[in-house]
C-alpha cells in the first residue's frame, strides 16, 4: 500500500512545488526590489547577527526538536526545511504587501527576519500534525497559514498597537492554536489507541535535545531582533533570565510529577523553552529581571503540567491529536505571555501600551488562529493531497528512500520464498 501511495506523490509533489515556486518568482519579479540607491542600504545591517541566530533556530532548532519520533527523523528535519524554504519567500511577499511603497516591496535585513518569524508560525503548527500529514499538505498549509498570520499580525501591531516584540501572541499562541485546529479537522479515529511508531528511542531523543539546545541558546535573539535599538538589551536580559528560571522549574516539576522521581525527557526537551515563549510579549518592557524570572517559573510549571495531565484530556475529550505537544510549549505559554503583558500594561510598566489593546490582541490571535486553522484543515482533508494511511503514519519510508531498506525488503522476500518452499516440501 505504501508503494502505491508513494508513486502518487511522484507527480503531485513536484507539480505543486514547482508551480508555487514559479508563482513566487513572478510575484517577486513584479513587486520586490532592493532598497533604492538613494536610501541607506546599511541602515539595518546591524540586525544581521540577529538574523543569523533566528535562521539557526528555524532550520536547526525547530527541525531537530521534532526528531524525537523513532522512525520519523528524515521527515522532521527534511519537511521542516521544505516548509521553511517556501515560507521565507512567501512571508516576504505577504508581509511586504502591508508595507508597500508605490506598489513596491523594498528588502532589508528586517524583512528577512520577519519572513523567518512568519515561517516559525507554520513550523509550530507542523508540530501538532507531525507524522500524520504529507509534504504536499504542508506546502498548502504554509501558503494559507502565512497569509492568515500576516493579517492577524497587521491587526495586532498596526491597528491595536499592542506590545508583542517576542511574539508570544502573534507567533506562538497563533501557531499553536492554528495547528491544533488543523489537527482536529484531520482527526483519525484509527489512531485513538496510539501507534507503534508514535514514540521515541534513546538516540532520537538525543537528536531532539540538540534542537532544544539550539533554540535555548538563540532565543534571546528571537525576542530582541525587532525590538527598538534602545530596548534590545532589555529584551535580551529578560529572555535570558526567563529561560534560566524556567529550566530549573521544569527540571524540578518533572521530577516531582513522576512516580519514581525520575526526569522525563519530553519535559526537558520542551518545557525548558517555555520561558522564552512566555516572556516574549513583555520582552522589551522594563519588567525587571525578577519579573522575567517569575514569568519563566510559571511557564515551566504550566508546560510540565500540560504535558503530564492536559494533553491526554485534550485528546480524549476534544479529539485533538497533538504530536509534539505544541499546546504546552507554545499555546499555554503564549497565553501566559499575553496575560503578563496585560498585567504589565495595567501596572503601567510602560505607559504607552494599553491593557485593553493587549487583551484584544490576545483574543484576536487565538480566535483568528482557530477559525483559520479549521478552514485550512478542511482544505487539507481533501483526499488527493496524499495524507498517509493510518498504518504508515510516523514512518519515513512512506516519503523517503531509507538506506538499507531495499536490502531488508530483499531479505524478507527471500525468507518468505524459503518458507513457502519448506511448506511445499513438507
Amino acid at each position: 500500500m505504501s508503494a502505491g501511495f508513494s508513486s502518487n506523490m511522484r507527480i503531485k509533489l513536484p507539480a505543486v512545488a514547482v508551480f508555487l515556486e514559479i508563482v513566487v518568482i513572478v510575484l517577486f519579479g513584479v513587486f520586490v526590489r532592493y532598497t533604492p540607491e538613494d536610501e541607506s542600504r546599511v541602515a539595518d545591517l546591524y540586525l544581521y547577527p540577529f538574523f543569523q541566530d533566528v535562521h539557526v533556530m528555524i532550520f536547526i532548532g525547530f527541525g531537530f526538536l521534532m526528531t524525537f519520533l523513532k522512525k520519523y527523523g528524515f521527515s522532521s528535519v527534511g519537511i521542516n526545511l521544505l516548509i521553511a524554504a517556501l515560507g521565507l519567500q512567501w512571508g516576504i511577499l505577504m508581509q511586504g504587501f502591508w508595507h508597500m511603497r508605490v506598489n513596491t516591496i523594498h528588502l532589508g535585513i528586517k524583512s528577512i527576519i520577519n519572513a523567518d518569524f512568519s515561517t516559525a508560525t507554520v513550523l509550530i503548527s507542523f508540530g501538532a500534525v507531525l507524522g500524520r500529514t504529507s509534504p504536499l499538505q504542508m506546502l498548502i498549509m504554509t501558503i494559507f497559514e502565512i497569509a492568515i498570520f500576516t493579517c492577524n499580525e497587521h491587526l495586532v501591531v498596526n491597528v491595536f498597537e499592542a506590545a508583542d516584540t517576542g511574539a508570544s501572541m502573534t507567533i506562538h499562541a497563533f501557531g499553536a492554536y492554528f495547528g491544533l485546529a488543523v489537527s482536529r479537522l484531520l482527526y483519525r479515529p484509527g489512531l485513538k489507541n496510539g501507534h507503534e511508531n508514535e514514540g521515541s528511542s534513546y538516540h532520537s531523543d538525543m537528536f531532539a535535545m540538540i534542537g532544544t539546545l539550539f533554540l535555548w541558546l538563540f532565543w534571546p535573539s528571537f525576542n530582541s531582533a525587532i525590538a527598538a535599538p534602545g530596548n534590545q538589551q532589555i529584551a535580551i536580559f529578560n529572555t535570558y533570565f526567563s529561560l534560566a528560571a524556567c529550566t530549573l522549574t521544569a527540571f524540578a516539576l518533572s521530577s516531582l510529577v513522576e512516580k519514581r522521581g525520575k526526569l522525563d525527557m519530553v519535559h526537558i526537551q520542551n518545557a525548558t523553552l517555555a520561558g522564552g515563549v512566555a516572556v516574549g510579549s513583555c520582552a522589551d518592557l522594563e519588567i525587571q529581571p525578577f519579573g522575567a524570572m517569575l514569568i519563566g517559573c510559571i511557564a515551566g510549571i504550566i508546560s510540565v503540567l500540560g504535558y503530564k495531565y492536559l494533553t491526554p484530556i485534550v485528546f480524549s475529550f476534544l479529539k485533538i491529536q497533538d504530536t509534539c505537544g505544541v499546546h504546552n510549549l507554545h499555546g499555554l505559554p503564549g497565553i501566559l505571555g499575553g496575560v503578563a503583558s496585560i498585567i504589565a500594561a495595567a501596572v503601567q510598566v510602560n505607559t504607552v501600551i494599553s491593557a485593553g489593546m493587549q487583551a484584544a490582541a490576545l483574543g484576536c490571535s487565538i480566535g483568528i488562529a482557530l477559525v483559520g486553522g479549521a478552514f485550512t484543515g478542511l482544505i487539507l482533508s481533501l483526499p488527493f493531497l496524499g495524507q498517509p494511511p493510518d498504518q504508515t503514519c510516523y514512518d519515513d519510508s512512506v516519503y523517503w528512500e531509507i538506506p538499507g531498506e531495499e536490502e531488508t525488503q530483499k531479505n524478507c522476500l527471500e525468507s518468505k520464498e524459503d518458507l513457502n518452499k519448506l511448506s511445499v516440501d513438507a
